[in-house]
Formats: C-alpha cells, sequence, structure tokens
C-alpha cells in the first residue's frame, strides 16, 4: 500500500505544481489499534511555488483553497494543509496537526520544514488548547454513543483514547504520544479497568470493531468520572502568553528558499 501512497502524491505534485514537505498516517493505523479492513488514512504538508504567494489574495480566499483532498478510494483517504495553514494552526497548538507530526508511521519526509517545526513544538504547545480539544472530543462521543445498553466496539476506543491523551498531558506537562498502547500503559496501572480496555483492543485489531456488545459498566464510570474531573481541571488552567508568530514566519521563508531555491531579498 505505500507504493500506492507514494504514486498518489508523486501525482499530486504534478496535478497541482506543489512540493510535498511531509506526509504521515493519522488514524488506528497510527494509533497501533488497526485491523485488516481499516482505512489508511494519509495527511501531508505541501508548498506552493513562490509565485503563489505573490498576489493580492491570501490563501483560503476565493479560488486559492489552502487544502487539498482528494475523493476517498481504495480505502485510501488523502489529503493535505498548504503550509501558511499548517504553520497557522501550529501556533495554535491543534491537536491534529500535532497528531500528523508525531505519528508513528511516516510515508514521505523532504527538506528541512519537518525537523525545524518540530524543533518549536515544546515552545507552541498550549496545555489549555489540547486539553480542551480532546476533552470536548470525548464528552461529545461519550453523550451519543456510550449511553445505551449495547455499544459498537471501535466506539469506546473514540472516548478512551482522547481521555487517556488528557490525562497524559495532565500528569507529564507535554504532547501525547501517538500509540494507544502507550497511552494506556503509562496512564492506567494494572487492574481490571486495563484487562476490560484491553480486551476491546484485541476485538478491534480482530476485526470485530463494527460488532455489538453490551456496555462495560467500569469503562462507562471510567469515563464518566474523568469527564466530570477534567472539566474542573480545565478552568483552573491559563494560557501561555508566548507568541512564535515570527519563528514561524522565518520557518516558512526558509523552506520556500529551501525548496524552490527563491531568495526572497532579491524578490
Amino acid at each position: 500500500m505505500k507504493n500506492i501512497i507514494l504514486k498518489k502524491l508523486e501525482e499530486i505534485e504534478e496535478k497541482f505544481q506543489v512540493k510535498i514537505l511531509y506526509a504521515a498516517e493519522c488514524g488506528s493505523r497510527a494509533w497501533g489499534v488497526h485491523s485488516k479492513e481499516s482505512d489508511y488514512d494519509v495527511r501531508f504538508i505541501y508548498i506552493h511555488q513562490p509565485d503563489y504567494y505573490l498576489s493580492i489574495d491570501p490563501q483560503g480566499v476565493g479560488s486559492k483553497r489552502d487544502v487539498i483532498e482528494l475523493p476517498i478510494s481504495e480505502n485510501l483517504d488523502i489529503n493535505g494543509w498548504e503550509i501558511t495553514k499548517a504553520l497557522r494552526l501550529f501556533r495554535k497548538s491543534n491537536p491534529s496537526l500535532f497528531e500528523w507530526l508525531n505519528s508513528s508511521i511516516i510515508y514521505y519526509q523532504k527538506y528541512s520544514f519537518v525537523n525545524l517545526i518540530r524543533a518549536l513544538e515544546c515552545e507552541v504547545f498550549e496545555p489549555v488548547t489540547m486539553l480542551t480539544h480532546y476533552l470536548n472530543m470525548a464528552k461529545r462521543n461519550y453523550e451519543k454513543y456510550l449511553q445505551g445498553s449495547e455499544v459498537q466496539t471501535k466506539l469506546y476506543l473514540n472516548v478512551l483514547r482522547p481521555i487517556l491523551a488528557c490525562k497524559w498531558i495532565v500528569e507529564y506537562g507535554k504532547v501525547p504520544p501517538i500509540r494507544f498502547n502507550e497511552l494506556l500503559d503509562r496512564i492506567i496501572p494494572e487492574s481490571l479497568l486495563k484487562l476490560e480496555i484491553n480486551f476491546l483492543l484485541r476485538r478491534k485489531m480482530s476485526g470485530e470493531g463494527s460488532n455489538i456488545q453490551p456496555s462495560i459498566k467500569i469503562i462507562n464510570n471510567f469515563l464518566k468520572e474523568e469527564i466530570n474531573c477534567l472539566e474542573l481541571y480545565i478552568k483552573t488552567l491559563s494560557s501561555k502568553n508566548g507568541n512564535p508568530t515570527e519563528k514561524l514566519n522565518a520557518l516558512y521563508r526558509a523552506t520556500l528558499k529551501e525548496v524552490w531555491n527563491y531568495d526572497l531579498k532579491k524578490s
């Protein structure tokens, strides 16, 4: 499948006249909870040629879209963000982008961009933003999917993972890892709760993720309690005051120069 993905990335570069800087898996395969039937969710960051940026309309306005999205086919969901969009979201500590950058499965990486942006991760990381994102995700899925007497197996993981990510941030004060097992092993001690979660994982990875099963009281109670505690905890936090904009501007300009051999000083 990797060869198919790389071929798609080449086609994107040719069709849209861009250069791809980085491409990685972002879904269940990156989390280590996939089955043979799981889709491939590929996300990438790209940069246009310099002339594209030298216009009065900014990226994301009118016909100047700042995303590239392909129709889902062959169990492959692939889309990407333009570099300035990615950097603006990085500045906001966007959890999705952080997950891309820390993916356990990298399909393509070229130029210095990814190493340089990763070096700024600790400076940009905003716990309040990330906690709020993961908590809202967990709470929304919990209320929507886990209220009945029967639950689809994989839907438990869609609540457990963001809760574990929140607990990681609270305990370690840094960006949570991507792989579910790493979160689970470091956050949940050996217990009946952990045994039940591991049972869910085995069912999901064996291809039974869509199967219906009775709700699991110990997991539901854990999730409900953690959601309530995290809501109270977030209210005690305040945001950091740092502004990395100039460093991100410098990274953007350096990437333009490296990729296209373009000197802004002579433009």
